[in-house]
């Protein structure tokens, strides 16, 4: 049979090997909240070993209780670093009350009636409480991402359930033979390893889940604009190669608006360039304002957006660039002395079959519908005409374009 105190060293070397790897993760990035709980959980963990760990050397009443209570709370720390990771509220009372609550019932069944089991059983129930809590969080996906280190997390949680189970029911009929507070028997001692390593299979998911995230920030800011927040043109491009392959197989279309901002050379110039970029995430927050959830506004280089609309033939794409035209004609109207004024011109074109899977052919062709909106007086949208016009283009081309009305 293993000692007790054999026992708790290895879990106090564990959880002060994990607190180190995480005051490290949280030092580089003050930002990353989740790591703060995760470093308070190893420390308390590696603190409650230790205190229960006196049990050999003093009566074993204080160490009991105490080092449960510490290691019970080092538990929702731990789920609590999770909640945090996922931006949701944690509640401070709740963890703290629990942990109590917990802990007297382990004080009842030590100094009222000296009850090993029960200690045992209620020891596992409330280690098992937050887990459970937990649980959905790991295995719903989140923002539509998954995260390889969030189902190891969720495969470690289930695994703690069982072996708190398996723990808890082998004590309550005495299988494995008697424990003591000073030493358990084979299988109580096998089981206490076991959760020893699925706490450190925890703690190096929740690792693997701060990884994840990182990556997929890094992911994230090589796909936004610096300036506005939106996507820029590797992102536009991504994203109009993915439509142009969907449609090319469902055969529904997509359309695509290309918009510049009249005259920002001139604000840049008059104004100077903070007041244009002032400008440009202007137009940003306006223009997201007038477009459905799923379409994805792009800046694609100085005073240059484009939009994506996803299954939207022409017509709705003149509609959408009608409304996002007249906001910021309102919005020009009502500008006081010290405002700019943004006006916009807009080219609309809609996937066809020969563009196939050629996003430069689509942008090509609302880039011409740009140039048509400018060259009738800007301040307004055209639209893309792949038809040949009846009388022959003195410019030699065989596109135009024309504006809804």
């Amino acid at each position: 049979m293993l000692s007790v105190p054999t026992l708790w060293t290895v879990i106090i070397i564990n959880f002060l090997a994990l607190g180190l790897i995480w005051a490290y993760v949280a030092h580089a990035y003050p930002k990353f909240e989740a790591a703060r709980y995760w470093t308070a959980s190893a420390v308390l963990g590696a603190l409650g070993a230790a205190v229960s760990m006196l049990r050999a050397v003093m009566d074993p009443g204080f160490p009991l209780i105490g080092g449960g209570g510490i290691m019970i709370f080092s538990s929702w720390l731990a789920c609590m670093g999770v909640a945090r990771f996922y931006h949701r509220p944690t509640s401070w009372p709740v963890a703290i009350g629990h942990s109590l609550l917990c802990s007297a019932g382990l004080a009842f069944f030590l100094l009222v009636t000296d009850d090993m089991a029960m200690r045992v059983v209620i020891y596992s129930l409330a280690q098992s409480t937050p887990i459970v809590l937990t649980l959905p969080l790991l295995v719903g996906r989140q923002k539509s991402r998954e995260n390889p280190g969030a189902r190891l997390a969720a495969i470690v949680g289930t695994l703690l359930l069982a072996v708190h189970a398996v723990r808890s029911g082998a004590v309550l009929v005495g299988y494995g033979g008697a424990i003591t507070a000073i030493n358990f028997n084979g299988l109580q001692a096998a089981m206490i390893l076991l959760l020893v390593f699925l706490a450190m299979g925890w703690n190096f998911a929740c690792l693997l889940m701060a990884i994840e995230r990182l990556r997929n920030e890094v992911a994230d800011l090589a796909l936004l604009d610096d300036l506005t927040g939106v996507a820029n043109r590797r992102h536009l491009l991504q994203r109009l190669s993915e439509e142009c392959a969907r449609s090319e197989r469902s055969g529904e279309p997509f359309s695509l608006l290309v918009i510049d901002l009249d005259g920002f050379k001139t604000i840049n110039d008059t104004h100077g360039h903070a007041a244009g970029d002032e400008c440009l995430r202007h137009f940003t927050l306006m223009a997201q304002t007038r477009l459905r959830p799923g379409d994805m506004l792009a800046r694609t280089g100085g005073d240059e957006f484009c939009v994506v609309l996803p299954s939207s033939s022409l017509r709705e794409a003149a509609a959408i660039a009608r409304r996002v035209l007249e906001a910021c004609r309102q919005d020009a109207a009502a500008c006081t002395d010290k405002d700019i004024p943004i006006a916009i011109s807009i080219g609309v074109a809609e996937w066809d079959r020969g563009i196939g899977q050629f996003p430069d052919r689509l942008i090509a062709h609302a880039d011409h519908a740009l140039y048509a909106a400018k060259k009738n007086g800007k301040n307004d949208f055209a639209v893309y005409d792949p038809a040949p016009p009846l009388s022959p283009d003195p410019g030699g081309s065989a596109e135009t374009a024309r504006k809804f009305a």
